[in-house]
């Protein structure tokens, strides 16, 4: 059996906002969500994370600066190679400011005002709980057509 793809998923937090990038290339083009990719082979996923946030918005944070919030498992039946585990980190901590680059636009939310109808439908889901402050563990399904057809989560307060 394959190994699934591990991804990562920063959530940048401060003063009841949230920073979520408009995906402008690639999978999830046209949607908000935060700031990850996947792991490479010779990385640690707390590396990858690190990583992929300064490839994607100029922003540089220590690994001891994110504190992980969530592992979702996402199933693509009709598309097993977008299959992955995608480990979700708070980003309290970091160094400049969000930058536009060719990947990601981003934009600052109000935590009442994430624009969950211009996101993936799962992070309607599990996202409320994160900001709340619970720990979620979930997996979701989508069709080939990318809607979400089973959801399960489970949460549990985060311990900071």
């Amino acid at each position: 059996m394959e190994k699934v793809r591990q991804v990562t998923l920063c959530l940048l937090v401060k003063n009841n906002h949230v920073l979520l990038g408009m995906k402008k290339t690639g999978f999830g083009n046209g949607r908000y969500n935060g700031f990850g990719g996947k792991k490479k082979d010779e990385e640690t996923i707390p590396q990858a994370a690190v990583r992929e946030l300064k490839e994607e918005c100029g922003i540089l944070a220590e690994e001891q600066h994110i504190y992980k919030v969530g592992e979702l498992d996402f199933q693509f039946p009709k598309k097993p190679e977008w299959n992955q585990v995608m480990h979700v980190y708070f980003v309290k901590q970091w160094t400049g400011e969000p930058k536009e680059t060719e990947e990601m636009r981003p934009e600052w939310f109000a935590h009442e005002d994430v624009p969950y109808d211009k996101m993936w439908e799962a992070d309607a889901h599990w996202l409320p709980f994160v900001l709340a402050g619970h720990y979620v563990k979930g997996s979701y399904v989508y069709s080939e057509e990318q809607k979400l057809l089973e959801k399960d989560l489970q949460c549990s307060p985060l311990d900071e």
